[in-house]
């Protein structure tokens, strides 16, 4: 094989994997504009490796993204301590185009990828490599420079606490579906007690602001003080609207005032009722999102 075809190989090669390591590094950092920049890094290191000599070559790539994205996280986390309010992962809109750049995996929720911020960053690597993209220790291990037993020590601590804080109920799509639609036209037309009764007496609203944008800086807790919020929202704001659509492989809301995207509200569900609200106001976190015209298509 000649020169110039061996490269194009290893460039159809890094192309046809580009969306599964943007999804492996995004579930390490929860950032996709950084989990891009973790692959394009990959991308370099590898024309400045000796090709010829790796023999699997889709295990180096994904070795090689997960050690920069781990790399990522432990610099990012001084960051995030600096971090105006509460942080939230940055949402990537899943919709209506199944064919995204990122290959999110279909257990990589965004109430996994909350739960996954409370976790170290060697635990939540660990975690993620084996148990959402399926690498064995052995490939965790070259991933983060441990032994494969130190790795699956770690991926079972990270499950056992993923295990702890995730919802214990799944909620069928469609009836996540209604209830999302429901929600979003009650807080539309500041219905306290429509509110009131999606809402689980101990919801949790959590709002991401970043200090670009107002937000609440703590948690909010309590059906009634959310509901509350959200009804004096609607009286401000009579003109806002909402549109349904699928973040993270779940129903969600775009948030729109004055045609443009305000807010991305995520909403866990157990029961029947709402118990996390999870509002992105941070404009740096809507990369991943469709421009608004695509909504709804």
């Amino acid at each position: 094989m000649n020169e110039p075809n061996a490269a194009d190989e290893v460039a159809a090669v890094f192309e046809e994997l580009r969306p599964r390591l943007v999804g492996v590094a995004y579930s390490i950092l929860g950032t996709l504009s950084e989990a891009e920049d973790a692959v394009q890094e990959a991308w370099i290191r590898l024309h400045g490796s000796e090709v010829a000599a790796i023999e699997d070559l889709t295990g180096w790539l994904v070795t090689t993204t997960s050690r920069i994205a781990l790399d990522g996280l432990r610099s990012a986390r001084a960051r995030r301590e600096a971090y105006v309010g509460p942080w939230l992962p940055e949402p990537v809109e899943t919709a209506p185009d199944p064919a995204d750049s990122v290959s999110l995996a279909d257990s990589l929720s965004w109430a996994l990828m909350v739960v996954l911020e409370t976790l170290s960053p060697a635990e939540r690597a660990a975690f993620v490599l084996h148990d959402v993209f399926g690498l064995s220790f052995t490939e965790v291990g070259a991933a983060l420079g441990r032994s494969p037993a130190a790795c699956r020590k770690l991926a079972s601590r990270a499950r056992a606490h993923v295990e702890q804080r995730k919802p214990r109920f799944d909620v069928d799509p469609q009836a996540h579906q209604e209830i999302v639609g429901a929600f979003a036209e009650a807080v539309r037309t500041g219905d306290m007690a429509g509110l009131t009764r999606l809402l689980d007496p101990e919801a949790v609203l959590t709002t991401d602001g970043g200090g670009v944008v107002r937000a609440v800086l703590e948690p909010l807790r309590g059906a009634d003080d959310i509901a509350r919020f959200f009804a004096r929202g609607a009286r401000f704001a009579p003109d806002r609207e909402f549109r349904v659509t699928r973040v993270n492989g779940g129903a969600a809301l775009l948030m729109i005032d004055d045609g443009r995207l305000s807010a991305v509200v995520a909403l866990t569900i157990s029961e029947g009722r709402v118990t996390r609200i999870d509002a992105v106001r941070n404009p740096h976190k809507f990369h991943g999102l469709h421009p608004l015209g695509e909504a709804g298509k």
